[in-house]
């Protein structure tokens, strides 16, 4: 594929709200997972909340999109200097060639909880002000930030579990290769709800620790919430220094179980193999992979597995989801802009709440911090149904 710089980025997760306080954490080893307070949940699990969600206010103009979901993404447009970011660029393509192509996978289906709850005693109709377009279905996010953003290009929204706000990088090229636009917002958003954390315990897979990728004792995921954008141009002839561009993306399908990938995986380094394709690079060129690593016994050792046997056990592996937890629909731009992250400043992450590395696993993975200059970095997003996407970034040419 032909690169794409990827200009402006920003973040939210429980790790706080923008670049600096995300690579704070990192670099001191500050998780953001505590014990489930969450609502109504009663669960014995750790979670990964983004504290203040419940404050952001939407314009009167927009209130009618009024969510968790959204109130999360609009935290992350004023992150980082990214809305002005995106103003600029309307300035110079125009607002019908700027796209809008995100991803989440529960949207704000909390609106609908509450609704539920609220509905008539003898009727059982929902309260009137309830609004599904706006608020609970998927595509209100891209709604809402197209509005809030004033762009007028091609726009969705994607939905394919935790490998959601990965796949929009490739639509982004896509639809940027066909001409259809000329840059694009990408990324997206996915908030806590009871639905996901009761979801979850019922195929007993949450942990009721901070989760602890490639340990031994691994007991499953914490989740988490989280939003992220980042915008994504055509390459200029000759990029300033210092210009990031996204090199590769490689999508695939398992095909093999809708919540447990295939044993060796297959599918998992099917995606890694497209991406390194699309990129024109070879395994060896690759300097850190931010990986999936959910903490779950079958995902980690499948993921392991597609790892050394594509990579081998040279190239430095962690997962960040011990800081941040399973962020689900958003994991992808969450771990896209860390791993982006690692890239401009060397810091490659480790993973501090996994104390003893499972030694059936062979990657070398990184339970602590280290440093060294980065030419290029791969993370991998894997969801339920089979789901695979693996993005490539690295230094413009």
């Amino acid at each position: 594929m032909h690169p794409l710089s990827l200009s402006h980025m920003s973040i939210v997760s429980s790790l706080g709200a923008g670049q600096d306080a995300t690579l704070d954490a990192l670099r001191s080893g500050r998780g953001g997972l505590k014990p489930c307070s969450f609502e109504t949940v009663t669960l014995d699990t750790h979670i990964g909340e983004v504290a203040g969600v419940d404050y952001i206010r939407l314009p009167p103009e927009l209130a009618g999109y009024d969510c968790r979901n959204n109130r999360l993404a609009e935290m992350a447009l004023h992150q980082d200097g990214f809305a002005e970011a995106v103003a600029a660029a309307r300035e110079r393509y125009g607002a019908d060639r700027i796209g809008v192509f995100l991803g989440t996978s529960t949207s704000g289906i909390l609106s609908a909880e509450l609704a539920f709850r609220a509905r008539d005693p003898q009727t059982g109709a929902l309260p009137a002000a309830f609004s599904f377009a706006t608020t609970h279905s998927t595509g209100s996010l891209a709604d809402f930030v197209r509005c809030r953003l004033g762009l007028e290009g091609p726009a969705f929204v994607v939905s394919s579990a935790c490998a959601t706000t990965s796949k929009v990088f490739a639509n982004a090229a896509r639809m940027i290769a066909t001409g259809l636009c000329d840059a694009a917002v990408v990324g997206g958003a996915d908030s806590l709800c009871l639905t996901t954390l009761y979801g979850f315990h019922s195929l007993e897979l949450v942990s009721p620790t901070p989760c602890r990728p490639f340990d031994a004792e691994r007991s499953g995921v914490s989740l988490g919430e989280g939003a992220g954008f980042a915008l994504l141009e055509r390459t200029a002839p000759k990029p300033a220094p210092g210009t990031i561009h996204l090199l590769g993306a490689g999508e695939s399908n398992d095909a093999h179980h809708m919540s447990t990938p295939h044993p060796e995986g297959l599918g998992a380094r099917l995606a890694m193999e497209r991406a390194l394709a699309s990129a024109g690079l070879r395994p060896e060129d690759i300097d850190y992979v931010n990986l999936h690593g959910t903490a779950t016994t079958y995902g980690d050792a499948a993921e392991d597995q597609a790892i050394t046997g594509l990579l081998g056990t040279r190239i430095p592996v962690s997962s960040t989801k011990g800081y941040t937890g399973h962020t689900l629909g958003a994991a992808g731009i969450v771990e896209a802009i860390i791993s982006v992250l690692a890239l401009r400043t060397g810091l490659i992450p480790g993973s501090p709440q996994t104390r003893t590395l499972d030694p059936a696993l062979r990657s070398r993975y990184l339970q602590a911090n280290e440093n060294g200059r980065l030419d290029r970095v791969m993370t991998n997003s894997f969801g339920f149904g089979g789901s695979n996407s693996s993005l490539i970034f690295g230094w413009a040419a």
